[in-house]
């Protein structure tokens, strides 16, 4: 064989090897995706799941189960204040 033959057989083989790797990396970066497709719909449901049970929480908490006595003081001065705000959007909706 002559030295350009020899040149271009190597140039071949190179090329070949890195279509080999393009094929590896192609299919590796579609399972990664596949991967990150799951992993966000697993963190969508903890995430519909945690505000669930804050939502649950809450209610306990109105509903006055399981609360101390400063918990209910403090939901109480909450509630008041919501009061006096939903007070003065009427008090401006009547002017």
């Amino acid at each position: 064989m002559t030295q350009p033959e020899v040149q271009l057989k190597r140039v071949h083989e190179k090329i070949l090897l890195l279509l080999k790797q393009y094929q590896v990396l192609q299919k590796e970066n579609e399972k990664l995706k596949d991967d990150l497709k799951k992993m966000n719909l697993r963190c969508e449901n903890i995430s519909r799941e945690a505000d669930k049970y804050r939502q649950q929480t809450e209610v306990q908490k109105l509903t006055g189960r399981g609360m101390e006595e400063a918990d209910k003081k403090m939901l109480e001065k909450r509630l008041n204040k919501y009061v006096r705000e939903i007070d003065k959007c009427i008090a401006l909706l009547q002017e």
